[in-house]
């Protein structure tokens, strides 16, 4: 039940994005087209949130995505979505920063 709850929380075993990029991960960025001009992921893709079900086409089911936005919440959203609509490898990343981070 613990293990459950942290998992849900976000607490669980933590991923290992720098080595989901290098093997091929796709780094899916939800913040607007504009926050995303401000600074974003090298080599992301930036899918408004409120667009992503228009460019299902543009990701493969079977590949790696990982989600970032600013804070955390689009990119849980984003993954919750993508999930529902048969990607089965997708991560939240969190905040775009603090995944750049964990990517150097």
């Amino acid at each position: 039940m613990i293990q459950a709850i942290k998992k849900l929380l976000g607490f669980g075993p933590q991923a290992d994005y720098k080595q989901m990029v290098k093997d091929g991960a796709v780094i899916l960025d939800v913040r607007t087209k504009a926050e995303y001009q401000q600074g974003h992921v090298k080599n992301s893709i930036n899918v408004p949130l409120n667009n992503l079900s228009n460019h299902y086409s543009k990701l493969k089911k079977d590949q790696v995505i990982i989600t970032c936005c600013a804070s955390g919440m689009r990119s849980a959203q984003a993954k919750s979505i993508l999930k529902a609509n048969g990607f089965d490898q997708v991560y939240n990343g969190g905040g775009w920063s603090s995944l750049q981070n964990k990517l150097r």
